[in-house]
């Protein structure tokens, strides 16, 4: 495998020990913990793959996938989050991402995910509705999406309480069914 994988993740202890797996299995690994040092690697490495964490401390993983999408050639970029959610995905995908996985993933998922050139039709759809609660988390994404994740301006569009919303944010997302 001729393969050059940038990692930008905030979890040290998570960032080393998946750039240890994926050296084993062939990669030559660069990490990143922000989104400065994520654009720095990149223009001194020249990944030809890419996994980005959602959730960086400033900048948002959202503007390191940008920015490598942006590059010739752009790598394949797999983003990998705690705080799943359709609207952050979607996002993802728009800016440049490949593939969208949430945490926990293993080293074997990534490296699928970044080897694979297409989507899976195959994959299972749930058949059960979303709980109220993961609604609200979802809508809560769309709307902080669409304010930049402006958090302050979230909450005036959803006619919230600041720090409601902060409290909300800080939970993990509920799950799907």
């Amino acid at each position: 495998m001729n393969m050059k994988l940038l990692i930008v993740e905030d979890d040290a202890d998570f960032a080393s020990a998946l750039s240890r797996a994926m050296t084993k299995r062939g990669a030559e690994v660069a990490l990143a913990h922000n989104a400065l040092e994520a654009r720095k690697q990149a223009d001194l490495f020249a990944p030809t793959h890419a996994v980005v964490d959602l959730k960086l401390p400033g900048e948002s993983g959202l503007k390191v996938v940008e920015h490598l999408a942006s590059r010739t050639p752009a790598p394949a970029i797999i983003v990998l989050t705690g705080y799943a959610s359709i609207t952050t995905a979607v996002e993802a995908v728009r800016l440049g991402a490949r593939h969208y996985l949430a945490k926990p993933a293993n080293a074997d998922e990534i490296l699928a995910a970044l080897l694979r050139d297409q989507p899976d039709a195959g994959l299972d759809v749930s058949t059960e509705p979303l709980t109220v609660a993961r609604l609200e988390w979802e809508h809560i994404q769309k709307v902080l999406s669409e304010q930049d994740g402006n958090i302050s301006a979230t909450a005036r569009a959803l006619k919230m309480h600041r720090r409601t919303l902060q409290r909300k944010l800080d939970k993990n997302p509920p799950k799907s069914s």
